[in-house]
């Protein structure tokens, strides 16, 4: 399928490894130029390196901490002299550390709110221009499945990207007339740096091996496995592209069965 988003310009942030640099591939595959960062310089540029030459588009990369919200929309605007006007968003970060309701303060919940919600902010702030522009636009937001059904351990999370949710959820209302489109995906299990971390904690409070806990984890899918990186870019790049032109504020579960609600 033709995606129709050939020579859009699109930013994906903190896409050195994982599913975000899964999903700058999959949307340079598709012919996008495609602008991307992470806070490591060297990965940064290698992974820009290895989508120019496996996809023959221009790539531009800076070391950025989404957190910081100044070199956050000097990237942007560094996207946009480089390739022009930005089409797609995808807005991609770390998550906050695990933990229960009394193990943070309020200085660990601020530095989450700046992570999650403040990072994905700041990116719409500064690419909602150019798509108003164009009157087209795409806006995904990488939370996680527990905007759905909240995952014990991970409180941050669970408050802070639910917030996210409410955020585009209202944006779509607001700019749909615009041909602007704004959808969440909530990655399940997927193989990344973020899984092993957190399977690796809980191997340890379970007195297992990280390879034992990920199995344990697994199961609890429909899939009973792990999905792969490429799997979540695939249906990203869907929701970036013409094809998905009817999906607004939509949260979208890429969890191979993990969540149970209906």
């Amino acid at each position: 399928m033709d995606l129709g988003i050939r020579g859009r310009v699109a930013v994906v942030t903190a896409a050195s490894k994982g599913m975000g640099r899964a999903i700058a591939g999959e949307l340079a595959a598709e012919g996008c130029q495609v602008a991307i960062c992470s806070r490591d310089a060297g990965s940064i540029e290698s992974a820009a390196e290895e989508i120019r030459s496996a996809h023959g588009v221009e790539v531009y990369c800076e070391s950025v901490d989404v957190t910081d919200r100044d070199a956050l929309r000097a990237f942007v605007e560094g996207a946009r002299r480089s390739l022009g006007p930005v089409s797609i968003a995808v807005a991609n970060a770390g998550g906050p550390p695990a933990g229960r309701f009394e193990d943070f303060g309020a200085d660990e919940w601020l530095d989450a709110f700046r992570l999650n919600f403040l990072g994905t902010w700041t990116l719409i702030r500064a690419v909602l221009p150019d798509m108003r522009a164009q009157r087209w636009g795409r806006v995904v937001s990488l939370t996680s499945t527990s905007v759905r059904q909240p995952i014990d351990g991970l409180i941050l999370s669970n408050g802070v990207r639910a917030s996210v949710v409410g955020m585009l959820k209202t944006l779509a209302a607001e700019y749909g007339p615009e041909n602007i489109l704004f959808n969440n995906v909530g990655p399940g299990l997927i193989a990344t740096d973020r899984l092993l971390s957190l399977a690796g904690s809980r191997a340890q409070q379970a007195g297992v091996d990280r390879a034992e806990m990920i199995k344990r984890l697994a199961s609890r899918t429909a899939l009973h496995r792990v999905g792969r990186p490429e799997e979540f870019a695939w249906v990203v790049a869907f929701l970036c592209s013409e094809r998905a032109s009817y999906v607004t504020g939509s949260s979208l579960m890429i969890d191979g069965g993990l969540v149970k609600a209906v």
